[in-house]
């Protein structure tokens, strides 16, 4: 497929519309104008609500960042032939489903994927193109693009809160190439990179499923590494190292400036090695008494909302001197070098035995807190040091994976957004344009 830059006849003469700026050669229109099939679900579908049977689609299922509908937490129901809401409403492929109460203009397109027959609720309008002078994936694609999302937006804002009726559906603009060679173009080429989106998509679910179940059997050793055979000993925390408090006595004015750093709170949630960028700015006086982070050491966050996240950890792999711990967040340090081996036990207490061990100990209602001596006296079962240290190579390599695998999801998603932007404004052109 031959991409083409928009040449001077379009550059000098694009058309200015409501929706912006568009190729001469384009339409910018209501839907209604291609005299679409138009209709959406009443209500009353509860009662036909079964556990198995025909897919029924709900808002849940329709998401802004994909048009492809999510097949997961399918609602079913069992629609007897002759119903006339279930002749009404039953779908078919190429249908553009759009969101038509409160979160309004969420927009799906019905594949091969949908089982069909499949159904829909009142809250969303199905538009079904019938001619051959438009293509309903490029539709859908872009009422899902930032020109089409902006409008939603503003009537939102404006106070459609409550909904649109089916004649404001057949009110929404789009704007589409003359000639439908082009607009199945820039479908095809959406679609290539929603699928190589899903595909990595897919592959990230499975790599973390493969890494749960591995940190599951071997951080309780129920799988052993190669080369080791030696039984797991019971250890207490207070028994090989200490722990420290965080920032006291600070206040608002003593943050965001000065020569020290600190370690912020979702730097020790969010990850298994603390980052040494995720540090920010806090004024530290010479004659204070407050404890330095040092490489080594252990990081727990203190409290959280819930109980399954107190207590989470973080390993410093290396640290400058003068960065300090957040105080909602307090530090453990060995008293000897190389007894533990401190990348283990973040993924130790970020499993299921650390969290199953320390879980039990989070006392509160609203917000949840653990006390740093009855984490010390909790009895944990380890493995030699050689046998922690291989098992963390093995996660660590699982995890740097996981790592690649998400910068290239995250560069896909930007790649597409890019595209998008550009082929639903005609900023580059698939088709020779008829200018």
């Amino acid at each position: 497929m031959e991409v083409r830059e928009p040449d001077a006849r379009y550059m000098t003469a694009a058309q200015r519309t409501e929706l912006g700026e568009f190729p001469p050669d384009w339409h910018v229109v209501p839907i209604g104008e291609f005299d679409p099939y138009i209709t959406s679900g009443s209500r009353g579908w509860a009662a036909y609500y079964t556990d198995i049977g025909s897919t029924f689609l709900r808002i849940t299922n329709l998401s802004r960042s994909c048009i492809y509908p999510s097949l997961r937490d399918l609602r079913y129901v069992a629609v007897p032939p002759e119903n006339s809401e279930g002749m009404r409403t039953a779908l078919r492929a190429d249908d553009v489903l759009i969101s038509i109460t409160a979160d309004i203009g969420i927009v799906g397109l019905v594949t091969e994927a949908v089982e069909l027959p499949a159904y829909i609720n009142q809250h969303i309008a199905l538009v079904r193109f019938a001619g051959r002078d438009v293509n309903s994936r490029y539709v859908a694609y872009f009422l899902a693009g930032a020109a089409a999302q902006g409008r939603f937006k503003s009537m939102t804002d404006a106070g459609a809160k409550a909904g649109m009726n089916l004649a404001g559906v057949r009110d929404i603009l789009a704007a589409l190439p003359s000639c439908t060679d082009e607009q199945a173009a820039i479908a095809d080429a959406l679609t290539d990179a929603d699928a190589l989106i899903n595909s990595l998509e897919q592959l990230l679910t499975k790599k973390r499923q493969i890494k749960q179940g591995a940190m599951q059997e071997l951080l309780t050793g129920r799988r052993r590494l190669p080369g080791f055979h030696k039984p797991w000993s019971e250890v207490r925390l207070g028994d090989v190292g200490r722990t420290y408090g965080g920032l006291t006595g600070k206040g608002k004015a003593d943050f965001g400036h000065g020569a020290s750093k600190y370690i912020t709170f979702m730097n020790v949630m969010t990850s298994v090695r603390t980052s040494v960028e995720m540090v920010e700015s806090v004024q530290v006086g010479p004659s204070e008494s407050q404890n330095m982070v040092q490489s080594g050491d252990l990081l727990f966050n203190g409290s959280s909302e819930t109980p399954e996240e107190v207590a989470l950890c973080s390993w410093v792999e290396s640290c400058d001197r003068g960065v300090f711990l957040n105080s909602f967040c307090f530090g453990f340090r060995p008293f000897i070098a190389n007894r533990l081996s401190g990348l283990f036990m973040a993924y130790f207490f970020r499993g299921r035995p650390g969290r199953n061990a320390v879980s039990s100990l989070a006392q509160g209602a609203t917000r949840y807190n653990i006390a740093k001596t009855a984490l010390l006296q909790t009895p944990l079962s380890l493995p030699c040091l050689g046998e922690q240290q291989a098992i963390a190579v093995v996660l660590s390599s699982m995890d740097a994976e996981i790592t690649a695998l998400e910068s290239r999801l995250t560069k896909a998603l930007t790649l597409k957004q890019a595209m998008a932007q550009a082929l639903l404004t005609g900023r580059i052109r698939l088709v020779e344009p008829n200018v």
